[in-house]
């Protein structure tokens, strides 16, 4: 370990995933995924029996199904520990879960919230190699300081403090050790994993399961290309060259490798940590404004965003501003039009569903179905009930059933840009929550609206009035009274084809269900009759017992089949 000069004190503010409190180092290696002598063997090993833990605790809760709150407590953590045990891809999909809280219950994404505060450190020894060998020359001859202590760790790397020779205070990201081959381990390993799964699961949905994982996967082996996390910070901070309330590292491209990031040391007070911003004397309020302006921007000008805005990628400066880390995991959308997007404004304004789906479609946020009545029965009913007052995310919590329900029934694809696009705003909204459980996002995004009007030097007021008077002729042609009813009906019995259809679907998965049903009792009976026949010849034919016992053993196995993929059908279109 190389030290140079006498180590300084840490200021309470840091530049983190994790403050330095609560890093584990791990001088030695901790666990398996950590041993520089890890065989893909091993790994499979290791992979597997956790699946098959996993597989056998979600069987036991949907055959005796409990509400007991300690039992789901110690089940989370068990989920987290298994998480860390596997090493950084599971972590990093731990941490995309806990965002989920649409899908998952809240004692479950709290305890996969600390995945981001609980990742082991490695040892310095292995960061200063990865230094000295990536920058080509002695840590000494590199930095006038550097802190064997991490700043930080994250699933992918940890965080040092250091000073450059000039004076100038940086932090340097190193990753850990062996990443990339790890993830080609784990690539091959959840391939073959998906397979198993793909048998019980109906094929669209298997499809759509292959998608997200070759998409993560995809965006994972992006994250760990330095280079390409310095030239997004770079471009990120162009973006808000102008702003002069939000902030971004500076790159020291001399210092930076595909391993190696050296940036400037921003220290901050992490954003959802309320009462520090508070005894600082800062209001939850303007944070919230400065998150929601940050993302729109990001979203609706810029159509380049963070799509991991996890609490520990951003924090408050002492000056105010917002800090945003970590650019590992950017998205870029399609070319956003400003015109477009201003049409969808007005097309929610008029409450045209028409519109608002296809300009969705356009700017490549959702993906066209053959049947896209549902979607815009969706949007049509969110517009109803959300454009004449501020939005409320508790009707979102009480509508939310109704829509799984029909996109369960009914379900389409969705473009990885737009999952992103959720995942970061359901991210977003709950660091909100945290701050002011009160917050309205119409009235948090004001700023944003009234900066793009502004900075737009008077084109935004043209394009602005082009679709003012179109929404005025829109209100001026407005269609009769009897036209409305007739409009009506035609809505009513496109509704009842719509119900039609999925009872037709119903009845189709009723029929699968019944054939798994009686597939169980054929496989279950010849099963036990192999094996009582097995039993009376032991004693006068042995060779025939032991061909019935290994019949009995292929109609058990067959038996195992059916009877989870008729539990999964159970569980999947109840």
């Amino acid at each position: 370990m190389r030290r140079l000069g006498s180590r300084r004190q840490l200021p309470v503010l840091s530049q983190s995933v994790a403050p330095t409190r609560q890093i584990h180092s791990s001088s030695s290696a901790q666990f398996r995924w950590q041993r520089a002598k890890y065989s893909p063997l091993a790994r499979q090993f290791d992979i597997f029996t956790a699946a098959i833990g996993l597989g056998l605790s979600l069987l036991r809760d949907v055959i005796f199904p409990t509400k007991n709150e300690r039992y789901h407590r110690r089940r989370a953590q068990k989920l987290v520990t298994t998480a860390i045990g596997l090493g950084p891809t599971f972590i990093k999909i731990g941490q995309s879960l806990s965002t989920r809280v649409d899908f998952f219950p809240p004692i479950y994404t709290e305890a996969l919230s600390q995945l981001q505060d609980r990742v082991p450190a490695f040892s310095v020894d292995a960061a200063v190699e990865i230094i000295e060998t990536e920058l080509g020359a002695a840590i000494e001859t590199l930095f006038g300081y550097f802190d064997p202590i991490p700043l930080a760790a994250a699933s992918l790397g940890q965080v040092h403090r250091a000073k450059l020779r000039t004076g100038t205070d940086v932090v340097i990201k190193v990753q850990r050790p062996g990443l990339r081959r790890l993830f080609e381990l784990d690539f091959q390993v959840i391939d073959r994993l998906l397979w198993w799964v793909e048998l019980v699961l109906p094929k669209k949905r298997s499809a759509e399961l292959r998608a997200i994982y070759q998409e993560f996967f995809t965006l994972l082996f992006q994250e760990i290309d330095y280079t390409q996390e310095g030239q997004n910070a770079d471009r990120f901070r162009i973006n808000f060259r102008e702003n002069n309330s939000i902030t971004a590292p500076e790159i020291y491209w001399k210092y930076t490798t595909a391993q190696v990031l050296t940036m400037s040391y921003l220290p901050g007070i992490k954003i959802d940590d309320r009462a520090t911003l508070e005894a600082c004397g800062f209001d939850p309020k303007k944070i919230n404004q400065l998150g929601i302006c940050c993302y729109l921007q990001q979203l609706l000008v810029d159509g380049f965003f963070q799509a991991d805005p996890h609490p520990g990628n951003m924090a408050i400066a002492a000056d105010g501003k917002l800090v945003v880390y970590d650019f590992g995991m950017m998205v870029e959308l399609k070319e956003i039009s400003t015109d477009r997007t201003i049409e969808t404004f007005w097309a929610v304004m008029k409450k045209d569903e028409n519109a608002v789906t296809n300009n969705l479609i356009e700017l490549g946020l959702i993906e066209r179905v053959e049947d896209m009545r549902p979607i815009k029965r969706v949007i049509g009913f969110l517009l109803e009930r959300f454009t004449e007052r501020p939005v409320d995310v508790r009707e979102f919590e009480r509508i939310k059933s109704e829509i799984t329900a029909l996109f369960i029934q009914q379900p389409f694809k969705m473009s990885p840009e737009m999952s992103f696009i959720l995942k970061a705003l359901s991210t977003l909204d709950g660091i909100a929550r945290t701050l002011d459980p009160e917050y309205n996002l119409v009235a948090a995004a004001q700023p944003f609206i009234k900066s793009v009007a502004v900075t737009e030097s008077g084109n935004i007021i043209t394009k602005f009035g082009r679709q003012a008077v179109s929404y005025l002729r829109n209100k001026l042609t407005q269609p009769s009274a009897n036209k409305l009813l007739i409009r009506s009906l035609e809505e009513q019995l496109a509704q009842r084809e719509l119900e039609l259809s999925f009872q037709s679907q119903a009845a189709d998965r009723s029929i699968q269900r019944l054939y798994l049903i009686i597939y169980n009792l054929v496989s279950f009976s010849l099963t036990g009759f192999s094996a009582i026949g097995a039993i009376l010849l032991t004693a006068t034919q042995p060779v025939w017992s032991l061909a019935l016992l290994g019949f009995a053993g292929i109609c058990g196995l067959m038996w195992l089949y059916f009877f989870l993929n008729l539990i999964v059908k159970f569980r999947l279109f109840r």
